[in-house]
């Protein structure tokens, strides 16, 4: 059976694909040499390049499948959405057909994509690198997709969704709620009152976060996912709470403002010095599809890298 032609990938919506996701839970899967599907939970996931476009995984030396993956033809990356915990725990646990009771597909490249994930990346290997008790597996993305369905991620021992995140947010009328809203490398500006650019934003009420950006993703006419969570900072002078929220969403024409590229003519036109920076960050994180959290005031903070605990002995 031959595969059909991929077509080229577009780099754009590639490094949106690498960025919209929390640090997430990923099951990486391959095919033995009989064609039976095998999978584990990954404990790390990076993307490398995005030309070539590459990503990398880990599996451990100890895992019965080492040679399936190190030896095979390729491998797929599939980012699991926040109502995929249990298909976490099958995979990370020992057993004889992980498959058996989920729902699964060839993809493009011919490396199992599992139903309902948040998104895949299907690569041929590109090579195996030992490294210490594990061996890295860096991939050649040829096809991929990302959905608006939120990720799953696992941060300091705990399973998390962006939903459980924003809900453990302050809420009340001094909390302001900013949406960055991404679609194929661009995001959504809008006009600030005063002659120049800022994001969609709005005063949270008792309704919380995620209620507050439903309303307002509606109110501009949009299609974008729930997101994660890209930056927490206080405004003591004017007793503001910020809370900016990173959503994946679809190229479309807004009801109010446009999408646009981070460029340096569109961030001088951003007359907020906090949301500049914010921006400048974003626009070089995206870059390297390498995100993280700000936490801090309106002048200072850090920013905290969230990576993936080891949940497993990975393909044992």
């Amino acid at each position: 059976m031959t595969t059909p032609p991929v077509a080229p990938l577009d780099p754009r919506a590639l490094r949106d694909a690498f960025g919209c996701f929390m640090t997430g839970v990923t099951v990486v899967t391959t095919k033995d040499a009989s064609g039976r599907p095998l999978g584990y939970t990954a404990n790390s996931f990076t993307s490398v390049s995005l030309d070539p476009p590459l990503l990398l995984v880990s599996i451990a030396n100890s895992s019965a499948n080492l040679d399936a993956f190190t030896k095979g033809a390729g491998l797929a990356v599939n980012i699991l959405s926040e109502d995929q915990k249990d298909i976490s725990t099958t995979f990370a646990r020992r057993s004889e057909d992980r498959f058996a009771n989920v729902y699964w597909r060839n993809g493009p490249i011919g490396s199992p994509i599992l139903a309902g994930v948040s998104a895949w990346f299907d690569c041929t290997l590109d090579r195996a690198i030992p490294a210490g008790d594990h061996t890295l597996l860096i991939g050649r993305i040829g096809a991929f997709e990302a959905t608006p369905n939120p990720g799953l991620g696992y941060y300091r021992g705990a399973m998390m969704t962006p939903a459980t995140v924003a809900a453990e947010l302050p809420a009340g009328p001094n909390v302001v709620l900013s949406a960055v809203l991404q679609a194929e490398g661009l995001v959504l500006m809008v006009d600030d009152g005063h002659g120049g650019l800022t994001v969609p934003m709005a005063r949270v009420g008792r309704e919380g976060i995620q209620a507050a950006l439903g309303q307002l993703i509606e109110a501009l006419g949009v299609t974008a996912g729930a997101g994660s969570v890209y930056a927490v900072y206080e405004d003591a002078k004017l007793g503001l709470q910020h809370i900016a929220l990173r959503c994946a969403a679809d190229l479309c024409k807004p009801r109010r403002g446009a999408f646009v590229d981070l460029s340096r003519a569109s961030l001088s036109e951003v007359t907020d010095p906090a949301l500049r920076q914010m921006l400048e960050r974003l626009a070089d994180e995206a870059r390297m599809g390498n995100y993280g959290i700000y936490f801090g005031t309106h002048e200072a903070g850090r920013v905290e890298r969230m990576a993936v605990e080891r949940m497993a002995k990975d393909g044992k």
